[in-house]
């Protein structure tokens, strides 16, 4: 179920990663691209194409995973993660590990 989920966060980021790469560097180009204190980067282009993908691909696992996260129920987030017969004594008092 984890690597379920990890999909469905990562893939769709990395679609939505590539049509942003698409769209920003159609406006920019990436040699016009200055440092913030007025210097040149000294990348070249394709490195300024591949750390921004990976900087979009970040920033969109980040939104997904946010996502996800948000859409899990109460029993989901709750459970007990220790099977019934290796669970503590009191864990049935707390409500958790039903």
């Amino acid at each position: 179920m984890r690597l379920q989920r990890w999909m469905w966060i990562a893939w769709p980021a990395f679609l939505v990663a590539g049509v942003l790469e698409m769209v920003v560097f159609a406006m920019v180009d990436p040699e016009d691209l200055h440092r913030i204190g007025g210097g040149e980067l000294g990348l070249s282009r394709q490195a300024v194409y591949t750390i921004a993908f990976f900087v979009f691909w970040g920033m969109t696992m980040a939104s997904s995973a946010l996502t996800a996260l948000l859409s899990m129920s109460p029993f989901e987030v709750n459970r007990c993660p220790v099977p019934p017969e290796g669970r503590p004594a009191d864990c049935a008092r707390e409500g958790n590990c039903r």
